[in-house]
C-alpha cells in the first residue's frame, strides 16, 4: 500500500489475504507505531530517513517505535490530509517553502509589514471596501471566527480604514491578523499590542464609515485573486495566499521543501557547500 494512509483499510486487508503486506508514504516515528498496529509485514520509511539531520537518531527512533509500539513524537515527516491540521504545518513553515512548493509563485506585494517578526496563518475574511470607508472593515471583525485574517481592498489608497480601535476589536475576537490593501494609522499602539498587521500606506488620517462596499467576496490585492476562505501566511518574508482548494497539497509540498532544506543545511554546517549539495554543476550546459 503506497500514498496516503489509511490504516483501517489495511486492517481488512489483513483479515482477508495471508500474503505479506507492504506499507508506505507518510511513516515516521509516530505513524509507524499505526502500520504496525494495523499489521504491515513490511514497513518502508522514506523521507523521515533520507531529508533527516541526524539519519541514525532517525533510524534509531523508527526502531523503537516499532518494537516497543511506543508513538514518539515528531513536528517533521508529518503530512496533513484533512484541514483540521492545516494551521499546524503552516504556522512551521515560511512563505518562502510555500513559493517554493507552489513552482515560485509570487508574493502579495506592496505591503508594509507593521510589527517585526510576525507571523500570520488563517483563512481569509475578505472585504471590499470604498476608500477611508472603514465600516465594513470593521464589520468583518464581527463576522471572523478564531484564527481568521480579515483582507481588506480599500483601492491601494489613502485615508486608513484601520487603526487601533479595530485592531483591539479585532484581539477579542482572537483574529490573527490583518492585510489591508489601502491605509492603517495608530501604528504605534498597534505594535504594543503585537498585532500583526501589514498595510499599503501609514497615515493619521481616518475615513468615514459611510457603509459601501462587501464582505467575504471575492477581491484582487496587488495581481493576486483572494476568495473567502482562502489560506493566508505572512511572515518577514511577505504573504502568500494558498487557494482553498489546494490547500493540502500545497501545504505538504511546503513541509517537504522544509525537510529537505533542513537536511541541506546539516550537510553545509558539517562542511560541504551549497553548490555541493544542490549539485548545480549537473545543471551547467557543457558546451
Amino acid at each position: 500500500m503506497k500514498g496516503k494512509i489509511n490504516f483501517e483499510q489495511l486492517k481488512q486487508v489483513k483479515k482477508i489475504t495471508k500474503i505479506p503486506v507492504s506499507i508506505a508514504g507518510g511513516i515516521n516515528s509516530e505513524t509507524v507505531v499505526d502500520a504496525v498496529k494495523a499489521g504491515a509485514d513490511i514497513i518502508i520509511v522514506g523521507g523521515a530517513i533520507t531529508k533527516s539531520q541526524n539519519v541514525s537518531r532517525s533510524v534509531k527512533e523508527i526502531k523503537l517505535a516499532i518494537n516497543k509500539k511506543i508513538k514518539i513524537k515528531s513536528l517533521l515527516y508529518n503530512r496533513v490530509r484533512e484541514e483540521t491540521k492545516l494551521r499546524k504545518i503552516l504556522n512551521l513553515v515560511s512563505t518562502a517553502n510555500i513559493s517554493d512548493a507552489m513552482h515560485r509563485f509570487p508574493p502579495i506585494s506592496g505591503l508594509i509589514s507593521i510589527l517585526e517578526n510576525q507571523k500570520i496563518v488563517g483563512r481569509a475574511v475578505t472585504v471590499r471596501t470604498y476608500p477611508g470607508d472603514w465600516s465594513k472593515p470593521v464589520q468583518a471583525i464581527d463576522v471572523a471566527t478564531q484564527g481568521d485574517v480579515i483582507v481588506i481592498d480599500a483601492g491601494g489608497v489613502e485615508p486608513a480604514v484601520w487603526g487601533e480601535l479595530a485592531t483591539n476589536s479585532a484581539l477579542k475576537k482572537k483574529v490573527a491578523g490583518v492585510i489591508i490593501w489601502g491605509g492603517i494609522r495608530d501604528v504605534k499602539e498597534i505594535k504594543k499590542l503585537r498585532f500583526p498587521a501589514f498595510a499599503k500606506i501609514i497615515t493619521p488620517q481616518a475615513g468615514e464609515p459611510k457603509g459601501f462596499g462587501e464582505i467575504n467576496v471575492p477581491i484582487t490585492i496587488s495581481g493576486t485573486k483572494i476568495f473567502p476562505g482562502d489560506w493566508i501566511i505572512a511572515d518577514g518574508d511577505g504573504i502568500m495566499v494558498i487557494p482553498k482548494n489546494e490547500v493540502v497539497e500545497i501545504t505538504n509540498r511546503a513541509m517537504d521543501v522544509l525537510e529537505r532544506e533542513n537536511r541541506l543545511r546539516k550537510e553545509i554546517l558539517n562542511g560541504s557547500t551549497l553548490a555541493q549539495t544542490a549539485y548545480l554543476t549537473k545543471w551547467e550546459k557543457k558546451s
